[in-house]
């Protein structure tokens, strides 16, 4: 019989929407400072720019008290810490992409790491043009970018400190796979290695193959 679908606990829930919120803040942010550089750059009134500042600072520190919320959340939740302890128990995983793994991980959709890695656009396509392939195989980008650039940042990372990602990056870098190429296949190293430590609720372990 199939699997029965488990609804995020509260505890996750919240973590979701404090991620959320902290993201969209951050591009509030960029906006806003994007905005502040216009605007010094050209003959606006000063009371404009003055508004542009003390909106960019109350948006940072809105931020600030965000990612305090956040970390108290996961700290301070039994079920979180342990589980975000697990996660981070992987070399290039750190508290940001941690959260954000633990937030997709525990939502309760996915049954295997080869789901996550389609849902996060990290499975690679091949460009077709009738019956033809053009190119070579390409990330599909699909899903939330915010997820997959924290990951790129912890493949760069994995690439160089993590045996088993390490392995993977050489391997295909020598046979000629470009580099972008090489950290995709990282993430989706990372992925399962996320998936991985989650179900069995074990800690990462480097040696292990």
């Amino acid at each position: 019989s199939p699997a029965v679908w488990v609804p995020p606990s509260p505890e996750v829930r919240k973590l979701r929407a404090l991620l959320r919120q902290r993201d969209a803040l951050r591009e509030d942010v960029q906006r806003t400072v994007n905005r502040l550089e216009k605007a010094n750059s050209t003959s606006t009134p000063q009371e404009v720019i003055r508004s542009l500042e003390r909106t960019k600072s109350w948006l940072n520190e809105e931020l600030a008290r965000i990612e305090k919320l956040i970390t108290d959340h996961t700290d301070n939740d039994p079920g979180l810490k342990a589980d975000l302890d697990l996660l981070k128990s992987i070399k290039g995983v750190k508290d940001q992409v941690g959260r954000e793994m633990l937030a997709l991980l525990k939502d309760g959709m996915f049954k295997s790491a080869s789901q996550v890695a389609a849902y996060l656009g990290l499975t690679p396509v091949e460009k077709t043009s009738g019956s033809s392939v053009r190119g070579r195989p390409h990330m599909s980008k699909t899903g939330p970018s915010g997820v997959r650039a924290k990951l790129y940042v912890a493949a760069l990372t994995a690439s160089r400190w993590n045996k088993q990602a390490k392995a993977i990056y050489e391997r295909l870098v020598a046979k000629g796979k470009a580099k972008k190429a090489a950290l995709g296949a990282v993430m989706r190293k990372l992925v399962h290695l996320c998936f991985g430590v989650l179900k069995t609720r074990l800690p990462w372990d480097e040696n292990y193959v």
